[in-house]
């Protein structure tokens, strides 16, 4: 009939836009994103990570490197120049990653910030006076002289970091660090990295994944609305909102302008988000990765999976089996199969509501008559996600998948995004969502909720549980009106705080990941080597240490009977 023939119209130019030719490389760099000494160097595996190249400091005008490369691999048949040569090359034209920065330490920091004498476990209260002392040692400051010899992108405020491998900022990392360093006090610090990404906005009209320019081709999930409105309740500094409500509405017309699909469904035409990003090319800081998974397939089908990886990557949830769209349709591939261009995730819609609704408060707060427009995308939004991706008799909501018009039924910790983001129409939804996750299998482990049932080797998959994913569940089920949401609420904090805590007794450190299975065992899985820091763990455990400071225990309790699951399910989850 004629509703299906347009929706197929629509998914049409969604599937067909993606594959047009000339897309631009991942940034203009020829040194750091594009051309013969970055594809030299990674093939010759120097370094044991592919971001330790793209993060060093040139010693030369960019020119001059380019010229001095030129003369040396002329020397060379096919111009390839041996490992040994290479590495002299680079030790004459580079300087090792972090010389970009100056070391930092936050001038606002100080002692015993006052959310500590909520914390009624001594064990605790003393771990959260370490992790509040762990800001310090994250904080950086970008040199601000010659930035045409970094990749970093320059920022005029220092900025804390996520720690480890990543040294520079994270965009979506930093809703969590600046609401744990406004806990802190620190409400200076976390004013200037808000204006940092509003001074992004300002250049490039979004803001990019992290401080790199091998990242300004692709965004995180947008946040920035969020940490505004998190400094707000702090400091209630009208002047502040007012300055930066017009960027953070330059940023959400970037996601609709160029991150949205209309699709059609049972007759009304509904307006969506997706990740989408095109840049061609493997990712500099993971290029061998890219270019091995390619190995085999066409030039066209090569860009689309380096453009759907980049996707990937601006998902936050680089990598993970919840992208892969196989040839049968469902996500039983490996990471070759990755689509993320394909799917409509639950949870960045949840978050674009949010959003909306944020902005039209915002709005109102100044006393304009914008706030009606937000109201009413809010809305069309709302009844979009109801149309699309809630299921009434599962009782949360599901990615759909553009290639085969339907959902995906998988657990994600995603699908209960509109509960955290308070973005659903009736109030027994909050309570069905509450029996889904219950009965979903992802309850029965003592650590944590993990990112997905299904062991794919990808860190975004079992058995990883990570921070902000946690909180948003705990922080939306806690606005639930039942006992029963809130009871589950505590629960999941207490494990979570419990895991943070053993791993921190044993290692001394805090992880950007944590396995379900092991009391305190850090993830594992993906690209790299887990991290240590880490700034959004640190954010969440002083969140949920704030908020449930008073009956939080370092030594756990047990997990009430209404939570464990029948066998049955136990074992249909120990099966997949």
């Amino acid at each position: 009939n004629m509703s299906n023939l347009k929706a197929l119209c629509f998914l049409c130019l969604a599937l067909f836009a993606s594959v047009k030719g000339d897309v631009p490389p991942p940034c203009d760099s020829e040194i750091y994103c594009t051309g013969p000494i970055l594809h030299q160097v990674q093939e010759a595996k120097l370094f044991d990570d592919d971001k330790h190249f793209v993060d060093m400091k040139l010693r030369l005008a960019p020119d001059d490197v380019l010229s001095a490369f030129r003369n040396l691999s002329s020397m060379f048949p096919n111009t390839t120049i041996p490992p040994v040569k290479l590495q002299e090359f680079l030790n004459t034209s580079f300087d090792q990653p972090g010389t970009e920065f100056e070391s930092w330490a936050p001038p606002d920091w100080h002692e015993k910030p006052n959310f500590l004498s909520g914390i009624a476990d001594d064990k605790l209260r003393e771990w959260a006076e370490k992790i509040h002392g762990l800001w310090k040692s994250l904080g950086r400051k970008v040199m601000s002289n010659h930035p045409e010899l970094y990749s970093q992108i320059y920022t005029p405020h220092p900025v804390v970091v996520p720690g480890g491998r990543f040294r520079e900022l994270y965009y979506w990392d930093s809703y969590w660090v600046i609401n744990g360093l406004l806990l802190s006090e620190m409400t200076d610090t976390a004013h200037g990295m808000i204006q940092n990404f509003l001074y992004l906005v300002n250049r490039y009209g979004f803001v990019p994944n992290g401080g790199r320019i091998y990242y300004e081709r692709r965004s995180q999930p947008p946040f920035l609305t969020l940490m505004v409105e998190s400094y707000y309740q702090a400091t209630k500094d009208k002047e502040f909102l007012r300055a930066a409500l017009p960027v953070l509405e330059v940023e959400y017309q970037f996601w609709m302008e160029n991150r949205s699909v209309a699709l059609e469904l049972n007759g009304k035409q509904h307006v969506l988000n997706r990740y989408y990003v095109e840049a061609g090319l493997p990712r500099p800081e993971s290029y061998l990765d890219d270019l091995e998974l390619a190995e085999g397939l066409t030039d066209g089908k090569k860009e689309q999976l380096w453009m759907d990886l980049k996707t990937g990557a601006e998902s936050g949830w680089d990598f993970t089996s919840r992208w892969y769209i196989a040839d049968g349709g469902d996500n039983s591939g490996t990471l070759r199969d990755t689509r993320t261009s394909q799917i409509l995730p639950a949870d960045l819609n949840a978050l674009l509501c949010r959003n909306e609704k944020t902005l039209a408060s915002f709005h109102r707060l100044l006393g304009d008559d914008s706030a009606a427009v937000y109201d009413q995308a809010a809305a069309r939004r709302l009844e979009a996600i109801e149309c699309v991706l809630w299921d009434a008799e599962r009782g949360a909501w599901f990615d759909y998948n553009l290639m085969t018009r339907s959902k995906n039924f998988e657990f994600y910790p995603s699908n209960l995004g509109p509960i955290w983001a308070q973005c659903y129409s009736q109030p027994e939804m909050g309570e069905k969502a509450v029996q889904y996750l219950k009965g979903s299998g992802a309850l029965q482990f003592p650590n944590g909720v993990p990112t997905s049932l299904k062991e794919s080797g990808q860190q975004w998959d079992y058995p990883n549980a990570w921070p902000p994913l946690q909180h948003m569940l705990i922080d939306g089920f806690s606005k639930l009106p039942s006992e029963d949401a809130k009871k589950l609420s505590f629960d999941l904090a207490q494990r979570w705080i419990k895991t943070n805590w053993l791993a921190y007794i044993k290692y001394e450190a805090m992880f950007e990941k944590y396995d379900v299975n092991g009391d305190g065992k850090p993830g594992g899985g993906g690209e790299y080597e887990v991290q240590l820091g880490f700034g959004w763990t640190n954010g969440v455990a002083l969140q949920l240490l704030d908020q449930y400071g008073a009956t939080l225990t370092s030594g756990g309790r047990r997990v009430c009977s209404g939570l464990l699951l029948p066998l049955v399910i136990l074992a249909r989850v120990m099966l997949q």
